[in-house]
């Protein structure tokens, strides 16, 4: 079955303002709506950085106990965390690391395998 929903866990974690820490997330899959309305946003015009928040704020659909994620709790994240979420979104949506089907030589398992830095010394 296609998956559009994915678990992840923030390497720092978000501290919400009663000091409760939030690390486990789920994110789906972006729609096109999802990376072509926020252009349209005049904080998104005035700082094309901004974009990165808003997308984040539509994608991620949990985050530990929160009821709701929007801009000012991506805005509230760790720089280690929004990096993460940035990478993890490029990676699900398939934009990040290119992987290759492999199999076992030993047991002919198959799996598919990421690029990640191959060729890099």
């Amino acid at each position: 079955m296609f998956s559009t929903e994915y678990n992840f866990t923030l390497p720092k974690g978000y501290v919400d303002e009663q000091g409760n820490l939030h690390r486990e997330g789920i994110m789906r899959l972006a729609t096109a709506a999802d990376e072509i309305l926020p252009l349209k946003d005049p904080r998104v015009k005035q700082n094309p950085s901004y974009l990165t928040v808003i997308l984040l704020s539509r994608v991620v659909v949990k985050l530990g106990d929160l009821q709701t994620i929007n801009t000012r709790i991506i805005e509230g994240l760790f720089s280690a965390d929004l990096a993460y979420l940035q990478d993890f979104y490029n990676r699900i949506n398939d934009i990040g690391m290119p992987s290759v089907k492999a199999s076992c030589p030993k047991c002919g398992h198959e799996f598919e395998l990421e690029a990640d830095n191959w060729g890099e010394a």
